[in-house]
C-alpha cells in the first residue's frame, strides 16, 4: 500500500508507519495511486484532488481543525478523514496567553525598544500597558481550547465570559462589550468567517484587546486594521492571519499589534505527537479497523 507523506511532516510519523509495515513516500501532493495521505493545513484537499487519487481511503489532516478538505467531497467519495485534536490544546492555550500579555504589556514593542538604542533609563511613562489581573476575559468558542484559556485565568483572578455557537454562555454582543479581552477560539466555518467584523469590533471597548489563535478568516482583518488606527480598540495578538502567509495592508506598521507565524501547537512534544496521532489514523484505515479521530 502506498501511504504519502507531505513534507515538513515530523519525523515521528514515519516511525509510526514503519513500525506498522508501511512504506512512506515523503514530498509534494501527488495522490496518484496512494491508499492515504498525511497532509498539512495548508494543503487544500478538494474534489478535483480526490477525484485524481481513486485509491485513496484516507486523508490524516495533521491539524484540529479540517476547513483545508472538503468533508462533504470526501464522504461523497468514501474517502475517511481524520483530525488530532485534544493534543495541542495546551501548547495553544499557551501561545493564547503569551499574545494577551504580550500585547498588553506591550513586550514587542518595548524588545524594538530596547534593541533598537531607545532605552536611556526608567521613566514613570515609559511602556505603560493594560492591567491583566482582575480583568474580565471574554472565551468565543469554549471548547477544548478555549476551556484551557479559561482556566489559566484563574491564576490572574479574572472574571470568564463565554459565548458558543449552541447557545453556550452570553450572547456575542453582550460578551464583546463587557470584555477587556476577547480571545476567539472557533473553527473556521461560512458561520464564522468575519464573525468579529466592522460592527463587532465598535461594540468592543476601547481598552479592550482582541486575542486570535484560531483560525485567521474569523477576523474581517482590514476591519480590524481600522479599528487599531481609529482607537475603537487597544491591540490585537494575532498567530493566524486571514489570507496567510499575507498580511492586510497596514497590519504589520501597527506598534499595538502582535503578531507570530502560526506557532500555537510549535513545541517538539506537541508536534510530534499530532504527528504521530495521523500516523495512527492511517494504519488503523489501512488495516481495516475503526479509525480513531474521524470527522468524515
Amino acid at each position: 500500500m502506498r501511504v504519502r507523506v507531505r513534507s515538513g511532516v515530523p519525523g515521528a510519523a514515519l516511525r509510526v508507519l514503519e513500525a506498522a509495515g508501511l512504506e512512506a513516500e515523503v514530498g509534494a501532493l501527488e495522490l496518484d495511486g496512494c491508499d492515504a495521505l498525511l497532509c498539512l493545513l495548508t494543503d487544500r484537499i478538494d474534489d478535483a484532488l480526490l477525484a485524481a487519487a481513486p485509491r485513496l481511503r484516507i486523508v490524516a489532516n495533521m491539524a484540529v481543525g479540517t476547513d483545508n478538505v472538503d468533508l462533504a467531497a470526501a464522504r461523497a467519495r468514501n474517502v475517511a478523514v481524520s483530525n488530532t485534536p485534544d493534543v495541542l490544546t495546551d501548547a495553544t492555550a499557551d501561545l493564547t496567553w503569551a499574545l494577551l500579555l504580550a500585547t498588553a504589556r506591550r513586550l514587542a514593542w518595548g524588545d524594538r525598544y530596547v534593541r533598537g538604542g531607545g532605552f536611556t533609563g526608567w521613566h514613570p511613562e515609559l511602556g505603560i500597558g493594560a492591567d491583566v489581573t482582575g480583568r474580565t476575559l471574554g472565551i468565543v468558542g469554549p471548547g477544548r481550547i478555549g476551556r484551557a484559556v479559561a482556566e489559566r485565568a484563574r491564576g490572574f483572578r479574572m472574571e470568564v465570559l463565554l459565548h458558543g455557537r449552541s447557545s453556550t454562555g452570553l450572547p456575542l454582543d453582550e460578551l464583546l462589550e463587557r470584555s477587556d479581552f476577547v480571545s476567539l477560539h472557533l473553527p473556521l466555518s461560512p458561520e464564522t468567517r468575519h464573525l468579529i467584523g466592522e460592527r463587532e469590533l465598535r461594540r468592543m471597548r476601547p481598552p479592550a484587546i482582541l486575542v486570535n489563535t484560531a483560525r485567521g478568516p474569523i477576523v474581517d482583518e482590514a476591519a480590524l486594521v481600522r479599528a487599531l488606527r481609529e482607537g475603537w480598540i487597544a491591540g490585537a495578538g494575532l498567530d493566524v492571519f486571514e489570507r496567510e502567509p499575507a498580511l492586510a495592508p497596514g497590519l504589520a506598521e501597527l506598534p499595538q499589534v502582535v503578531l507570530a507565524p502560526h506557532v500555537g501547537s510549535a513545541t517538539t512534544a506537541t508536534r510530534d505527537r499530532m504527528a504521530e496521532l495521523a500516523a495512527e489514523s492511517i494504519v488503523a484505515a489501512l488495516a481495516g479497523k475503526p479509525i480513531p479521530r474521524r470527522v468524515a
